[in-house]
């Protein structure tokens, strides 16, 4: 500390440069570290930011007047690794021969990866540089650079000894760096092989003087390269690694997926480099047009079950459940996106008897019988992989299948029982049924099909069913109709058909009707100034005539409950509404919908809201500050964008009027005036820029929901437009004016394209000696791409001098005298440092135009909060129907989701004590349990709504 407060720099540009630089490259960083949906991508970015820093700080003055050489220790490590690989890659080469030709052990056939020689040279190439830059060159020819030295300059004289007797700090590391890592005194204490090599001393017919000292930093690199090849030599020659064969069952112990679940990570909806985003634009593209009155599944589907009848019963009806005296099922929606999310809901539907608060008391609940899902069972595509990861596997984990379930089986003749059970209406397990949502139907119904009607077993709950839509008869005269809307949010004429004669024939005037629908029409209509629906409509005020007495939906995924104000027996209007869309899926807002009131001509009421209004306006404040920590492979798109807006302005030759000013006002003046210049010249002399913004314009109009006026719509995508035009300039003016300044203070432009190399090079001279004209050879032999390489290589890798230097060439002659290679080679290097001081901002700029958006016109829901991909607020609800034929309505809620989950012993106890039973007879039937200190889920789940609907 005191060497660098007395090396400080009194110059506080320099700081404040310093300041900037490590403050944006961490902003950019920040989102990386922790656990990330995508390693490579966020490994990928971290080596990235790494290279761009290093290579920004090479260039700036002060770390030399502490006592670092970045310059000496960079150049000093790329000829290590560079040595290193090579050296390695040439001696894996020839152990391989001779394993070929049967000189070597046949342990020598496995390779090695090259990751692995990559990593081993890094850190062999660290280490040298470490010793050199504490010990310097101590060749008797001592000190070309002693960078640490200042930190023990006052200790020298110090005559302290530590405690026991051990010398003092400088004494210890005057012994280490002269005696442990001391250098060898010459060529002559070298084995002949290495004097030929090394000095050439046969060459020179024995004449050479033999006092020529070599480096200690080549002495230690060959002694780490000597020890990695023995200890190889010896590993794959005495069959170490077969007498010490690596267990399998050992390294499944240890994996870390063995004790811990292996749930995925909430869909990124804003991410520009998913796969599966693409296909679901590209999927819902084709359904919107193939699927909507082209090619109907459901259609089929009647179809099949019609010819399939033979007077038989069909595949629709399900009545096993009606002689029951009493009946409890849960209904949940929009699960299988996080695996956190969806597992806690999962395990609380799976607990044989859950534990929850009700108005400040214990309210004891058995499970469910039956399992009703309202739709969009995996996110954001229906795919195999997204059904089995997303749905299944969080499943199964909270209720185990029965020990004969095959996941690859297919069910041909459903419904397929345990053995010893003969039907439906004997078996005792919960059982499940399920209806497609929009995201479901992407595909035009093929996975659902596969998965939900072919397939026996969702974890421990029983799937009977076997089309996409079905009338379930449940006791005490209540029934439940699980309509398939499609992608147009009504049903199709077949449907309701049947639905139609369902009624007029099995439907007493007493029953009461459960109509579940995957869109809450009521609060969407609302919302849109819209009517969709007029099939259900008419099911409903028509053919029920007031016997539907509540109505259940999800796809918005919050909580809300609407009561009748006035019941109308004429236009037959729903008791009760109620969304709950809380099953795994993000969170959507509620006070965007806090004034609805009206549907299908009765006035409605709000009874209970989750989360509350007060708290979905706050989460929403989470665009500002979290959006780029949650949406960080936004970057990809923001970076891009940003660049293609500021192309035409780089470079900025005239900042005279920034950099000459003394008085910060006028500072301030000449930047604004500079900022104006260069957006005034992009729209007046620009292609590239100019077509970016009108297509960026295009985009934004486009983007702002249709809910508001074509007025309204095209201001505030000219505003969002300017925010991210005024943005991508001022960081563009930023960007240059550090360049103009390094340049001006002769840390840029100064040395040419390849002053990295030749510090190489001087480097590679001095430590490693080739007295023989061994590299002279090899660039011979090699035509030239021996060197050639390397000195490009290492060009890129200097980005800021190659913008420097062209920027200055463009500036003194035009752009039109550039060749175009070197302005390809200009734009793709000031692009690398652009994107990185780009994408916060980008970020930035979007998240507060959503957040002004939903909280002060009410748009944008879907859009505002699928960004923020919040986990927590899970919910589902469970019905029971008692003796008296009443419907009582539990809806259960869990504020907080558990992020880390471990083996819970009790299951594991349960697992060996209680074999040969059902997972649902099993008193812990959930594999995982909340990993402490975090409490376990049951005990923070509490009902946030409790109502009753009496029998007619």
């Amino acid at each position: 500390m005191h060497t660098l407060v007395y090396k400080l720099d009194n110059n506080l540009k320099w700081w404040s440069m310093y300041a900037c630089l490590l403050g944006f490259f961490y902003f950019f960083s920040s989102p990386f570290y922790g656990k990330t949906i995508q390693p490579s991508y966020s490994n990928f970015s971290r080596w990235y930011v790494a290279w761009l820093l290093v290579a920004a700080c090479y260039h700036l003055p002060s770390f030399q007047s502490m006592g670092v050489d970045i310059k000496m220790n960079l150049s000093l490590f790329l000829t290590l690794f560079l040595s290193s690989v090579t050296a390695l890659i040439l001696f894996h080469i020839t152990f391989l021969g001779l394993w070929y030709f049967g000189l070597a052990a046949r342990l020598a056939g496995k390779r090695p990866e090259i990751l692995i020689i990559l990593q081993n040279s890094a850190v062999l190439s660290i280490a040298c540089c470490v010793f050199y830059s504490h010990c310097g060159n101590r060749a008797p020819s001592f000190a070309r650079q002693r960078s640490s030295q200042f930190i023990f300059d006052y200790l020298k004289n110090s005559k302290k000894a530590w405690l026991w007797g051990w010398p003092t700090m400088q004494e210890a590391k005057e012994q280490i760096c002269t005696t442990w890592l001391g250098p060898v005194g010459s060529a002559n204490d070298y084995p002949f092989f290495s004097k030929w090599v090394l000095y050439g001393e046969l060459a020179c017919n024995e004449g050479c003087d033999g006092t020529a000292n070599i480096s200690p930093v080549y002495s230690l690199w060959a002694t780490f390269i000597g020890l990695y090849i023995a200890n190889y030599v010896v590993e794959r020659s005495t069959g170490w690694a077969l007498t010490h064969p690596t267990s399998t069952t050992d390294a499944k112990e240890k994996s870390p997926t063995s004790n811990t679940p292996m749930f995925l990570d909430m869909v990124p909806w804003y991410s520009g480099t998913s796969a599966d985003l693409f296909k679901t634009a590209f999927d819902l593209l084709v359904s919107v047009t193939l699927f909507l009155g082209r090619f109907d599944m459901r259609t089929m589907q009647a179809a099949m079950a019609k010819a399939q009848a033979c007077g038989k019963k069909d595949d629709f009806l399900y009545n096993h459940l009606s002689q029951r005296e009493e009946l409890w099922f849960d209904f949940m929606a929009d699960t299988g996106d996080g695996g956190n999310p969806t597992y806690t809901v999962a395990r609380l539907l799976a607990k044989p008897l859950l534990n929850v608060d009700m108005d400040g008391k214990r309210k004891f609940l058995p499970r469910g019988d039956l399992l009703l899902i309202g739709g969009d069972l995996a996110y954001p595509n229906p795919s195999p992989y997204s059904y089995e990861n997303r749905l299944f596997r969080p499943f199964e984990y909270a209720l185990q299948p029965p020990d004969f379930y095959n996941p690859a089986h297919i069910a041909v003749k459903k419904p397929e029982l345990p053995k010893g059970v003969k039907s439906l209406d004997t078996y005792e397990g919960p059982q499940c049924f399920a209806i497609p949502g929009n995201h479901d139907w992407l595909d035009g119904l093929e996975i659902f099909v596969r998965y939900i009607c072919h397939k026996s077993w969702l974890g421990g709950w029983l799937l009977p069913q076997k089309k996409s839509y079905f009338a379930l008869q449940l006791p005490q005269g209540w029934w439940v109709f699980g309509l398939d809307q499609a992608l147009h949010a009504d049903i199709d004429i077949l449907q309701f058909r049947y639905f139609s004669e369902l009624v007029r024939k099995q439907v007493k005037k007493k029953d009461s009707v459960i109509i579940m629908t995957h869109e809450p029409s009521w609060l969407l209509d609302w919302y849109w100034d819209i009517s969709t629906g007029p099939n259900v409509s008419n099911l409903i005020q028509d053919v029920l005539k007031g016997r539907c007495r509540i109505r259940v939906a999800g796809d918005l995924h919050h909580y809300f409950h609407h009561s009748v104000v006035n019941k109308s027996s004429k236009n037959g209007s729903i008791e009760h509404l109620l969304v709950n869309g809380c099953a795994g899926a993000f969170l959507h807002p509620t006070h965007v919908f806090a004034k609805f009131n009206q549907f299908l001509g009765s006035s409605y009421e709000k009874k209970a809201v989750y989360p509350s209004f007060e708290d979905s306006q706050r989460i929403a404040l989470g665009n500002i500050l979290k959006f780029r920590k949650k949406n960080w492979r936004f970057d990809v798109i923001g970076g891009i964008v940003y660049f293609v807006l500021a192309f035409s302005s780089f470079p900025q030759c005239d900042l005279e009027n920034i950099l000459q000013d003394t008085n910060s006002t006028g500072r301030f003046q000449g930047f604004f005036h500079a900022l104006w210049m260069a957006i005034s010249n992009m729209m007046e002399y620009s292609y590239i820029s100019l077509g970016g913004t009108l297509v960026l314009l295009v985009i934004a109009y486009f983007f702002v929901p249709s809910k508001i006026s074509r007025k309204r719509r095209l201001f505030l995508g000219l505003v969002h437009v300017i925010a991210h035009l005024a943005a991508a300039m001022i960081l563009m003016l930023l960007l240059e004016i550090g360049v103009e300044i390094c340049i001006r203070h002769g840390l840029l432009g100064t040395a040419g394209y390849h002053t990295l190399y030749e510090w190489y090079r001087s480097v590679e001279n001095e430590h490693f000696p080739d007295p023989t004209g061994l590299k002279a050879r090899i660039q011979f032999w090699s035509l030239g791409l021996y060197p050639a390489c390397i000195k490009y290589l290492m060009s890129a890798f200097d980005v800021p001098e190659v913008i420097a230097v062209t920027r200055i060439n463009i500036c003194k002659n035009g752009m039109t005298a550039l060749p175009r290679a070197y302005a390809l080679v200009y734009y793709v290097g000031v692009f690398f440092y652009y994107w990185v001081l780009s994408t916060p901002v980008v970020s930035l700029v979007f998240g507060c135009y959503l957040y002004i958006c939903i909280n002060w016109f009410n748009l944008h829901f879907d859009e505002a909060f699928s960004s923020l991909r919040i986990s927590n607020y899970k919910s589902f609800t469970r019905f029971h129907v008692n003796k008296a034929g009443n419907l009582e309505v539990y809806t259960i809620a869990v504020d907080k989701v558990p992020r880390e989950w471990v083996l819970d012993p009790q299951w594991e106890e349960e697992q060996l004590s209680k074999t040969n039973i059902p997972s649902y007879e099993r008193e812990y039937p959930s594999t995982w349990a909340p990993q402490w200190p975090f409490p376990d889920p049951n005990y923070n789940a509490r009902v946030v709504d409790h109502f009753v609907i009496d029998r007619l």
